[in-house]
């Protein structure tokens, strides 16, 4: 196979190798060293090209990808700066567990430290975040060179995808000429055909494995899980590509232990909630004050009862009323994680389990033995209900004082977006909710649904920035109607991202949460300290953002959902409904600007919570 430079066919090796492996599209960015992995990308007919300007807005949008498929999409950029903007996206993938791989193009060595134009250090520049990192050699034309940046490319997209993915780096260093042009007597004629043009099929074949625990220590597991009347599994935020929701539905019958299921765990939607016990409205009726205490009895709370044993999966859960109860409550804690590392903050949990957990789940599910006391499921399916009902005011079902608590609490607030946004949602669906306050309103307002509802978010480091190229990311790797729900100060952040919806083909509902400025700061403590709240923490900034649709092609739609406008709450919600089917419906890409009053709505969840409180929690006398 000839090449017309040792780039080009340095670059073209490399590039044949990520498809070998699984690679279907790259994300590129443009720039000039970058020139031989571009073109080589470019020429590839099996491979989709995604071109984004931003290389932060494209390391997003990869990211968004891996998570929705579990798979890399490589990055490419040029040297400097680009290369920095890719740390962001690093940072969530290495700690969210999503495959990452990026080719950094970098200056040739001798001009590294010589203050040459566009040159840094680029050697290691994400630190300790990736799972794999080599500064490749400058590109040789023979074969040992070739056959090992043949390896080093299997190896890396095995590390990016195997039981600890994340994040890996290849640093690549060019001299010129970086176009395809013909240099004479660079690439010799003699060069060993497996080398230069690869095997049938990847040149490293790599068998991925999953740890599991062996026969003695899953009868071990078993037997625990069976000689306890009260047990929970907990189900947080699952690693790309998400939980096996039937396996772990399948324990859940064997055990008979309820599911508590956060909303990015893929467990909490779809078709196996018409028969488990999946439980989503424990943000409002948990908490450290409920836990009964360290031998694991009764709490003093009208008669409720904690787990004696949890079977905790994915990271650490959304809710940290979740949290601060699980570790209050003095059970067992069986952290199970496939890669063997510490997820939970708390630092409750009793044992370690180091295994796939979908794969635990199903050797459990037909290892266990009788289920649990049935009364123990009943409270917890009990409280979703109470809950759930006083969030959609729609009272208790016995029309008691139900009722009364949420009457005490009408008012349009973000949750209640969150819920309607959710209810109108086609089937299936992608629901990419930004972080702060819409990923809590998730969890908090849209309980268990048969929807096939694949809810996707950041929660690795937990940023704004990215959200929407994230959403875009995950978009392009599916059919699936894709909606956005995001509030302002993220939006603003990655306005940058818009640019997929034209340049990458990707449709996408976006219903912008507006309550101009940074909305969580109303639940801590410094909201109380004025003028600083207001003007370093709240920060309102007044941005219209009807011109930013119109600048990417939206078409846009506006609710205001502010106190002083709402005659009626459930007109307000009607109206959210109405435009979030009319986008599901309609051609092209939407804006859905929802305006609302962080503090008021901030109110309302208090009012909200203390309503649930006491029809869960209240004196039973």
């Amino acid at each position: 196979m000839t090449a017309p430079n040792r780039n080009a066919l340095w670059a073209r090796a490399l590039v044949d190798e990520l498809v070998a492996a699984g690679v279907d599209a790259v994300v590129v960015s443009p720039g000039s060293r970058s020139t031989p992995l571009t073109m080589a990308a470019a020429r590839r007919d099996d491979l989709r090209v995604f071109s984004q300007l931003d290389e932060r807005s494209a390391a997003y949008f990869a990211l968004g990808r891996a998570r929705r498929t579990g798979s890399v999409t490589p990055l490419i950029c040029t040297s400097g700066t680009a290369a920095a903007n890719y740390h962001p996206a690093v940072m969530e993938a290495s700690e969210a567990r999503v495959p990452l791989l990026a080719l950094t193009a970098d200056r040739p060595p001798e001009l590294r430290d010589s203050g040459a134009n566009q040159t840094a250090d680029q050697e290691k520049l994400y630190g300790d975040a990736v799972r794999f990192y080599k500064d490749l050699p400058e590109p040789a034309p023979n074969d040992r060179a070739l056959r090992s940046v043949r390896t080093t490319v299997g190896r890396a997209v095995a590390a990016a995808e195997g039981a600890d993915p994340g994040p890996v780096h290849l640093n690549v260093p060019f001299k010129k000429p970086l176009e395809p042009t013909r240099v004479a007597g660079d690439v010799p004629a003699d060069l060993d055909p497996v080398a230069s043009a690869g095997r049938d099929g990847p040149y490293v074949d790599v068998t991925p494995g999953s740890p599991e625990p062996g026969d003695d220590e899953l009868r071990a597991l078993a037997n625990e899980l069976t000689t306890v009347d009260r047990g929970l599994i907990v189900a947080g935020p699952a690693d790309p590509p998400g939980l096996d929701a039937e396996a772990v539905t399948a324990l859940s019958h064997a055990t008979g232990f309820p599911v508590v299921a956060d909303p990015l765990s893929g467990v909490r939607y779809g078709g196996h909630t018409r028969v488990a016990p999946v439980i989503g409205a424990y943000d409002a009726y948990l908490s450290a004050e409920v836990a009964g205490g360290e031998d694991g009895d009764a709490a003093d709370v009208a008669g409720w009862t904690d787990p004696e044993l949890v079977l905790r999966l994915g990271a650490s859960p959304t809710s940290k009323n979740l949290r601060k109860y699980l570790a209050g409550t003095g059970a067992d804690q069986y952290l199970v994680d496939p890669a063997g590392r510490w997820r939970e903050a708390e630092f409750a949990a009793t044992d370690l389990v180091v295994a796939e957990p979908s794969r635990l789940c199903a050797r459990l599910s037909r290892a266990v033995g009788a289920g649990s006391d049935p009364d123990w499921r009943a409270q917890w399916e009990e409280a979703d209900r109470t809950a759930r009902a006083i969030h959609g005011r729609e009272g208790g079902e016995d029309g008691g004082e139900n009722d009364s608590a949420a009457d005490d609490t009408v008012g349009f607030h973000e949750g209640d977006a969150l819920r309607v946004v959710a209810d109108a949602l086609p089937d299936p669906a992608t629901l990419f909710v930004s972080n702060s306050m819409p990923v809590r309103d998730l969890d908090r307002f849209v309980g268990p649904t048969t929807t096939s509802l694949t809810a996707l978010g950041n929660r690795g480091v937990s940023g704004i920035d990215g959200i929407v190229s994230s959403a875009l990311g995950a978009g392009s790797a599916t059919t699936d109607d894709l909606t956005l729900v995001v509030g302002d100060l993220a939006l603003y952040h990655d306005t940058n991202g818009l640019l997929a919806i034209d340049r990458c083909d990707v449709d996408a509902t976006v219903v912008l949460i507006n309550n101009d400025g940074g909305g969580i700061f109303h639940a801590l403590p410094i909201e109380s300290f004025e003028p600083e709240f207001t003007e370093s923490f709240k920060t309102p900034h007044g941005i219209a953002f009807e011109p930013m649709a119109d600048l990417h092609g939206l078409e846009y739609a506006r609710v205001d959902a502010r106190p002083e406008a709402v005659d009626d709450p459930d007109d307000v919600g009607e109206q959210i409904g109405t435009a979030v089917a009319s986008a599901r419906d309609a051609e092209g890409s939407h804006l859905i600007e929802v305006r609302t009053d962080a503090e008021s709505s901030h109110r309302t969840r208090e009012r909200l919570a203390a309503a649930v409180e006491d029809a869960v929690h209240g004196d039973s006398d």
